[in-house]
């Protein structure tokens, strides 16, 4: 499966027409085989020490205490952690509790590929919770979340009342809260495998799974941009002006402070008239952005000539420009500059592809050791992760 499939099959228009707007249901849009499987899941909680709010259980709404379902374990070095325990978890889902694993595209990799292509299209932080479910229980009740969120189901039928907003795009830390949920739904849905389905941010909805069987499903939750973001983004962008960083006349008389105030307003104001304001924002905040760092284990100091190592971008929101000189990245918060030839060697990696050091030198017609030392420099960074595997 394509890491950018999930953007095709929300369609051409989704940008113009649903995102942020309306929510869309896509029958049958991804074969979903193998993505991730109940034995997967099952790995995932033996072999990994997951305790809330990373794993959690809910029923009617209500978070279900970690000592139910996990024992504590003291460890030699006076820490204590909580092994799930399968005898206390598994009458707990029969009851109606849902599970609920945060970050699962952190502990698997196809998930991460399919977020990182969501972030490589719609320029955003991507993070996927994986859902699991066994009754017509709901598990969270009547909610709505302070992201726009992508819904894949993976296996098994989840049944989705969507009920749409009670105030406009809500912030996790708001002024006030949305009124009530609407009595009626405006879609009453049933998910299956490959079905996608969008919602977006404060719109009231309730999942079940009361089509008799298990249900698994995965969301991708889209981190918002919003005005808020750009004016504190903005002020930063102005502290490098000592007006900004001068302190207040609080003591001085009324038309000194008013002249302060006048002159803070034409500094804001600038900013605010130029025309490429967003297309500045948006682009510093893809250069900043960490992605999914990884380690490059055993390569500590340089990345060595191996024609077998595969490279790939640790972040799916790197910027890449270029001009008759030079190639210039900025990625995982470093910007790089390297001759114009790099750019063979760049681009495919920005565009999300995985590649041997071997396929890099061939397609950029250089040295495999001149193609090591560039993506070393990417490692030291951050940007870029190597390893023998894909």
């Amino acid at each position: 499966m394509r890491s950018d499939c999930i953007a095709e099959r929300l369609g051409a228009d989704f940008c113009s027409q649903a995102l942020h707007r309306d929510y869309r249901h896509v029958p049958g849009a991804l074969d979903v085989a193998g993505l991730m499987t109940w034995d997967d899941l099952s790995r995932v909680l033996a072999e990994h020490r997951l305790e809330p709010p990373r794993l959690r259980l809910a029923r009617d709404g209500q978070t279900l205490h970690l000592q139910e379902y996990a024992t504590p374990v003291p460890t030699r070095r006076h820490t204590v952690w909580h092994r799930l325990q399968p005898a206390g978890l598994h009458p707990l889902l029969a009851a109606g509790a849902s599970l609920a694993l945060d970050g699962a595209d952190q502990l698997h990799r196809p998930l991460g590929r399919l977020a990182e292509g969501l972030e490589r299209r719609y320029r955003t932080a991507v993070r996927a919770n994986l859902y699991a479910s066994w009754t017509e229980v709901e598990g969270f009740g009547v909610h709505w979340d302070d992201h726009d969120v992508v819904v894949l189901q993976i296996d098994g039928a989840k049944r989705w009342r969507i009920y749409g907003p009670t105030r406009r795009w809500p912030l996790y830390q708001d002024t006030e809260q949305p009124d009530e949920p609407p009595t009626d739904p405006v879609a009453d849905l049933i998910l299956h495998p490959g079905d996608l389905l969008y919602v977006p941010r404060g719109w009231w909805h309730s999942v079940s799974a009361d089509q008799g069987g298990p249900s698994l499903h995965v969301t991708f939750g889209f981190e918002p941009h919003t005005a808020h973001n750009l004016l504190d983004w903005v002020i930063e962008q102005l502290t490098a002006r000592e007006e900004f960083r001068a302190d207040l006349p609080l003591h001085a008389p009324p038309a000194a402070q008013a002249e302060t105030v006048h002159d803070l307003r034409k500094l804001l104001v600038a900013e605010l008239e130029d025309p490429r304001l967003m297309t500045r924002y948006a682009a510093a905040m893809d250069g900043r952005a960490l992605g999914r760092l990884a380690p490059s284990l055993p390569h500590l100091e340089q990345v060595p000539a191996d024609r077998r190592l595969t490279v790939r971008m640790t972040t799916a929101r790197a910027v890449l420009t270029t001009t008759d000189d030079a190639v210039v990245l900025v990625a995982a918060g470093a910007e790089y500059e390297f001759a114009p030839a790099a750019e063979r060697v760049l681009r495919p990696l920005v565009n999300g592809q995985s590649l041997t050091l071997a396929d890099l030198a061939d397609t950029a017609g250089l040295p495999v050791e001149d193609v090591a030392a560039l993506v070393g420099e990417l490692v030291r960074g951050q940007a870029a992760a190597v390893g023998t595997t894909p």
